[in-house]
């Protein structure tokens, strides 16, 4: 059944969902980064779903901002390296947004991808354009923000199609940042792999939620 909100367990088992789908993508994204970088994505992604699995399984959540702090903790600390430091503080820059959050509903949905993408675009400078994570992230967010009225469903689905689109947007762009962009317009055609694991992050938040 869908959810009408999260429990703070609720939210535990979303962001396992959320490792799982990334470990099993593995193989996807280091395709992806092999298309424009070093091939090393998809493992650090891996890696650092792992520990954050781990850290979640430990014991008990205290509450939902705690889950998701505890996820972006255990990525920064476990992958190291650009990926690890920008997922790790899109999930605790977006779990920090969520103090004394008891209910995770359509609004904290959207307080926490704009805290999130926030946080990723003060420590690494990109922008919408710039084929990085925030092409992804950044619609993801603007549309959860214009949806805050709607069931936590129907939020989550349109912010899964617009982080989606965002991937799909990132084909047709030239990078600015990292090793892909020494490839100039070579790496037109090629999704970047962070805004890959974005979707496939936020695809598992919206299926969780759909039931």
């Amino acid at each position: 059944m869908p959810k009408a909100s999260l429990t703070k367990e609720d939210v535990k088992s979303m962001l396992l969902l959320a490792c799982e789908r990334i470990i099993a993508a593995e193989p996807q994204l280091s395709e992806a980064d092999r298309n424009l970088g070093d091939g090393d994505h998809g493992l650090g992604m891996e890696r650092g779903m792992t520990a954050a699995k781990e850290g979640l399984m430990a014991g008990d959540v205290e509450s939902i901002e705690k889950a998701f702090v505890i996820v972006g903790t255990k990525m920064m600390s476990s992958m190291g390296g650009a990926s690890g430091a920008i997922f790790g503080t899109f999930f605790r820059n977006g779990g920090k947004a969520l103090s004394g959050v008891e209910s995770f509903d359509s609004a904290a949905l959207a307080a926490f991808l704009q805290a999130g993408v926030d946080g990723v675009k003060q420590r690494g400078g990109a922008a919408v354009g710039d084929k990085t994570v925030v092409d992804a992230m950044q619609p993801a967010a603007e549309t959860a923000a214009t949806v805050t009225g709607q069931s936590l469903p129907e939020a989550a689905a349109a912010v899964s199609a617009a982080a989606l689109a965002g991937l799909e947007a990132s084909k047709a762009m030239v990078a600015k940042f990292g090793r892909a962009k020494t490839l100039g317009e070579a790496c037109i055609g090629f999704p970047d792999a962070g805004a890959m694991s974005v979707t496939i992050i936020i695809g598992a938040f919206a299926d969780y939620i759909a039931g």
